[in-house]
């Protein structure tokens, strides 16, 4: 994710994708919308972030499906930023839905990964914890 300013709750603050082979599909990125790739450490191998044409700035993660990344969807995942993580977790499991994976923390930020009740899934992010 990027170090910019605090989104508000309810806005989208990234997108990433989690899959098996991420350097391969990151240059498939890199050949189809024209994105560069800057690696990310993630001790002992590197996730991608995928930065914007002529802006040097991330618009977007590719991610290997290891360790605590193993249970996510291989599907674009967008993060929405959400003022208590907790608080919407248990909102989630209420209203039918499921935490695919997390609680993780990432620096002071938090995030889960959630389903709906239809399947599909989402990212939800404290931007502070």
């Amino acid at each position: 994710m990027t170090d910019s300013p605090s989104p508000a709750p309810g806005s989208i603050a990234w997108h990433d994708l989690t899959v098996e082979n991420a350097a391969e599909v990151g240059d498939f990125y890199q050949q189809v919308v024209g994105w560069s790739s800057e690696p990310v450490d993630m001790d002992g191998y590197a996730d991608f972030n995928m930065v914007e044409p002529g802006t040097g700035q991330p618009a977007a993660g590719v991610c290997h499906a290891r360790g605590s990344n193993a249970e996510i969807p291989a599907q674009w995942l967008m993060y929405v930023v959400v003022a208590d993580l907790d608080q919407s977790m248990a909102r989630c499991r209420e209203m039918g839905g499921k935490v695919v994976s997390g609680p993780r923390a990432v620096g002071k930020a938090r995030f889960c990964v959630i389903r709906d009740p239809a399947g599909a899934s989402m990212a939800l992010y404290q931007t502070e914890a």
